[in-house]
C-alpha cells in the first residue's frame, strides 16, 4: 500500500483558473475506483480511461480499493483533462512514481484507452493558474502547446503518450520543453470584401472607418441589396492586427469554448450568428455556463444582420455587456465571468418590406406594421449604439461601372486608422484601450474641447434631447474624428460631424 499521492491540476471557471489537488489513497478491500469531490459526468467516466491507460501503457493498475479525490470539494469541476492528473495520482500511491518525481508542476490531459493523451480546452487557463500560483513546470498535450506557449514565465512540456510522460518522470527518456516561437504571426484580414469593392456609399465608408479607428457600435440602415451587408463585412479587414495581450485573451476564450484546441487565433474574430439565436447563445450560459457569440467576439467583431429579426430577450441582453464590456453568467453550481469587449456592427431594412422611404419602389407595410417592427430595438439598446447611417439604395445600371480592382481606398483608410490606434495608444498608454472604452472620468482627464466644439455640442443636447450617455457617445467619436485629422483638440467640425451619427427618432 503506498501513501496518499498528491497531483495538481487546474479546475477552469469561468475566465479564471483555480489550482485542484488530486490526491490518490489506495487502502485494503474489494479492487475498484472512486472518485470524490464534485466531478461532472466525464469525471466519474474517467476511471475507465484511466485504468486501460495505465494497463495499456505497461504499467500496473492496483487490484486494491482506490480512492481519488478532487480537492477543494466545494469547487465545480468538469472536463477531461482531470484524466491525466488522476492517472499519475494512482501510479504514486502505487509506489510507481515517487513523490518528488510528480511534485511542482501541474498537470492537465484526456487520456486515450491505449495511452495516448488528447488535446483539452483551457490550455491558457492552466497555464495561467500555475504561474499565478508560482509553479514554472506545466504538462500539457503536444496539440495544446502553443496555446500554452503564449503565457510567459511557465515552462510548457508537450505529451504524447502516458508511457513517455512515465518515463520523463523517472529521467530515463527526458522530454524537452516546448521552445516559444520567436515572433507570433499576427495580420488584419485580408480575405475581404474592400471598401474599393463598394460603388458609392462614401458616407458609409467614412462612418465605417471611424468606427474602426475608435471601436465604436454602428449600425446601417436601408432598403435591401443597399450594400449594408457588404460594408459590414468589410470591416473586419479594416481593424489592425491582435496585440500579443489581445492574443491571448482571444486564444484563451475559444480555448474555453472548445471552439479551437490546438492553435491560437490570429486574426481578430469576425461573429455573424443567426437571427434564430437564443439568448444563451449570445450571451452565454447553458448549464456549464459556456462563453457564447459576445465573448467569442471579444476584441472582435459581432455581426448582427437584419437585427430587429432577433429574439428581443436576446438583444435586450446584449445591454449589459455593450456597457460593461463583460458577461456575468450565474448559476446554481457558481458564476462565470467571461470578457466581452466586442464590437458591434448591425443591418436592418427601415420596415418589414425594406422600401419604406425609398424613392424608386412603393412601401407596401401598413403604419401599425412599422411601428411595431421600428420598436423591436428599444430606446436604450439604441442609446449604446455610437453611430447610426442610413444607406441608400444604388441604381443597378451604375453597379458595373465600378471597374476599379485596387484597394487605393481600403488601403488609404486602413492606414489612417492604425495612426488613430496609435495615437490612442500613446495618449492611453495601453495597446487595448480605445475611445469607445473611455469611462466619463476618463473623457474629463483626456479629452480637449474647444470652446466653440462645447458650445455645440450643449446647443445640440438641448435640441435633440439627447441623453447623458448619448452626450459621452458624441464626444468619444468626436475624438475619433480628431484622431483621424491628428488634430490635438475637438472642434466644431468634428462635434457637428459625430452628430449626424447620432439616432433621434
Amino acid at each position: 500500500m503506498g501513501k496518499v499521492a498528491r497531483i495538481v491540476s487546474v479546475a477552469p471557471v469561468g475566465f479564471e483558473g483555480h489550482l485542484v489537488e488530486v490526491e490518490s489513497d489506495i487502502t485494503k478491500g474489494l479492487p475498484g475506483l472512486q472518485i470524490v469531490g464534485m466531478g461532472d459526468k466525464a469525471i466519474s467516466e474517467a476511471k475507465e480511461r484511466v485504468k486501460s491507460a495505465i494497463t495499456n501503457s505497461l504499467l500496473d493498475w492496483p487490484a486494491k480499493r482506490i480512492t481519488v479525490n478532487l480537492a477543494p470539494a466545494e469547487l465545480p469541476k468538469d472536463g477531461t483533462h482531470y484524466d491525466l492528473p488522476i492517472a499519475l495520482a494512482i501510479l504514486a500511491s502505487s509506489g510507481q512514481l515517487r513523490p518528488d518525481e510528480v511534485a511542482g508542476a501541474v498537470f492537465a490531459g484526456e487520456l486515450a484507452l491505449d495511452g495516448r493523451i488528447r488535446p483539452i480546452s483551457g490550455a491558457i487557463t492552466v497555464a495561467e493558474a500555475a504561474r499565478k500560483a508560482g509553479i514554472t513546470t506545466v504538462y500539457v498535450p503536444e496539440q495544446n502547446v502553443s496555446q500554452g506557449l503564449l503565457v510567459e514565465g511557465v515552462s510548457i512540456i508537450g505529451l504524447t503518450t502516458l508511457q513517455s510522460l512515465y518515463l520523463h518522470l523517472k529521467k530515463e527518456a527526458p522530454i524537452p520543453p516546448a521552445v516559444p516561437p520567436q515572433r507570433l504571426h499576427t495580420a488584419p484580414a485580408s480575405s475581404g470584401p474592400f471598401l474599393d469593392d463598394i460603388y458609392g456609399q462614401e458616407q458609409a465608408k467614412r462612418a465605417l472607418t471611424i468606427a474602426a479607428a475608435g471601436h465604436h457600435n454602428i449600425l446601417f440602415t436601408g432598403p435591401p441589396g443597399a450594400g449594408k451587408t457588404m460594408l459590414a463585412k468589410t470591416l473586419l479587414s479594416l481593424l489592425p492586427a491582435l496585440s500579443p495581450e489581445e492574443l491571448l485573451e482571444v486564444t484563451k476564450i475559444h480555448s474555453l469554448a472548445g471552439v479551437l484546441i490546438d492553435n491560437v487565433v490570429a486574426i481578430r474574430p469576425f461573429r455573424a450568428p443567426h437571427h434564430t439565436s437564443s439568448q444563451i447563445a449570445l450571451i452565454g450560459g447553458g448549464v456549464k455556463a459556456k462563453p457564447g457569440e459576445v465573448s467569442l467576439a471579444h476584441r472582435g467583431v459581432l455581426f448582427l444582420d437584419e437585427i430587429p429579426e432577433y429574439q428581443r430577450t436576446a438583444l435586450e441582453a446584449l445591454r449589459q455587456p455593450l456597457e460593461d464590456k463583460y458577461v456575468s453568467i450565474t448559476r446554481a453550481n457558481g458564476r462565470a465571468v467571461y470578457p466581452a469587449d466586442f464590437m458591434l456592427i448591425a443591418t436592418m431594412n427601415p420596415c418589414p418590406c425594406g422600401y419604406y422611404g425609398d424613392p424608386s419602389h412603393e412601401c407596401t407595410c401598413s403604419t401599425s406594421q412599422l411601428l411595431n417592427y421600428q420598436k423591436r430595438l428599444s430606446g436604450p439598446l439604441l442609446d449604446r449604439i455610437d453611430m447610426v447611417v442610413a444607406v441608400s439604395r444604388v441604381a443597378n445600371n451604375k453597379l458595373l461601372q465600378n471597374s476599379s480592382l485596387s484597394k487605393i481606398q481600403h488601403l488609404a483608410a486602413r492606414s489612417a486608422i492604425d495612426k488613430s490606434k496609435h495615437k490612442q495608444n500613446q495618449r492611453y498608454g495601453s495597446s487595448i484601450k480605445s475611445n469607445s472604452s473611455l469611462t466619463n472620468r476618463d473623457i474629463k482627464h483626456y479629452v480637449r474641447l474647444e470652446p466653440a466644439a462645447e458650445q455645440l455640442l450643449n446647443t445640440a443636447t438641448e435640441k435633440l434631447s439627447l441623453s447623458a450617455r448619448s452626450y459621452f457617445k458624441v464626444i468619444k467619436v468626436s475624438q475619433t474624428i480628431a484622431d483621424l485629422a491628428d488634430a490635438d483638440t475637438i472642434t466644431a467640425h468634428h462635434i457637428s460631424e459625430a452628430l449626424q451619427y447620432r439616432h433621434t427618432s
